[in-house]
């Protein structure tokens, strides 16, 4: 075996050919088209594109949310999918998919109970998987303190009995961080998991998913506009538009070399140091 191949890295997801097409009345709409890519295990992928470019529907096919109309999802390496748990069916199917993938949106009340205590939930979380997650958290005070450090790790201390609705927006973005964080995924998957948070709050989850993929080796798969989010978190990129891949590859040859047209507008619409807004001259005529 040569030294290249040996330092290889390994595949964890591989996507291959993925389709979604919607019917309408006037016919089907394509969401996305044809998306192949693949990441290492341990490794961060950015999806970048702008609205409506088929990102997020990459990402709820990738977790099992919706079914493709071509193409596949490998998880695992598993070269036929077979013994990755994705023909499994029912609760098992749910529970499997949840032991692997996890899914940040960009809108936390679609993983958060707005009935239920945050630190409940998760409680309740660890207690569904307890089977599969180190230490013993069959006991319901272990349960308690897990949650507790959760909420910790994410900067919400104190808060475990706080329902939603008495959090602020990044308070509740970051709970379903804590949330998706629990089950200590081999793949977690974030969709503008952090556009709506404030600068500084919003460092400091860049930094806390940094430091997961450090001490865990999380995959991350990371859908952004935020191309200066890009630079900081991911080593890969996969540039869509209109749910297709016009451009793949490494961050840093994307940022310093584009090929498509597209990409070179993306990263020209970045504010630099010094950037203002254009303002419009107005020619002021006197006289006749």
């Amino acid at each position: 075996m040569s030294a290249s191949a040996a330092v290889t890295p390994v595949p964890l997801l591989d996507v291959f050919g993925l389709t979604k097409r919607y019917p309408t009345r006037q016919g089907e709409i394509t969401a996305c088209e044809d998306v192949s890519f693949r990441v290492a295990r341990g490794g961060a992928l950015a999806l970048v594109g702008e609205s409506g470019a088929g990102k997020s529907t990459v990402i709820r096919l990738v977790a099992g949310l919706e079914e493709p109309s071509a193409g596949r999802v490998v998880l695992g390496g598993n070269g036929d999918g077979d013994s990755d748990g994705r023909r499994l069916r029912g609760r098992a199917a749910r529970l499997a998919r949840a032991a692997t993938v996890q899914i940040v949106h960009q809108d936390p009340y679609s993983s958060l109970d707005p009935r239920q205590p945050i630190g409940d939930g998760l409680a309740e979380l660890l207690r569904l998987h307890a089977h599969r997650l180190p230490g013993d958290l069959t006991d319901r005070s272990a349960r308690r303190a897990r949650a507790a450090e959760l909420l910790e790790t994410v900067g919400l201390p104190g808060l475990a009995h706080a329902r939603p609705a008495r959090l602020s927006g990044g308070q509740r973005q970051r709970a379903a961080i804590a949330r998706a964080l629990a089950l200590e995924p081999d793949v977690l998957l974030l969709d503008e998991a952090v556009a709506a948070l404030d600068v500084s709050v919003q460092a400091q989850i860049l930094n806390l998913l940094a430091d997961l993929r450090e001490r865990t080796g999380t995959t991350l798969l990371f859908v952004t506009h935020d191309l200066a989010v890009v630079r900081q978190l991911c080593e890969e990129a996969v540039v869509m538009h209109r749910g297709r891949i016009v451009e793949q590859g490494p961050v840093a040859r994307i940022f310093t070399d584009p090929q498509h047209p597209y990409t070179r507008t993306l990263l020209a619409s970045i504010p630099r140091p010094g950037w203002r807004p254009h303002r419009i001259r107005r020619e002021v005529r006197t006289g006749g």
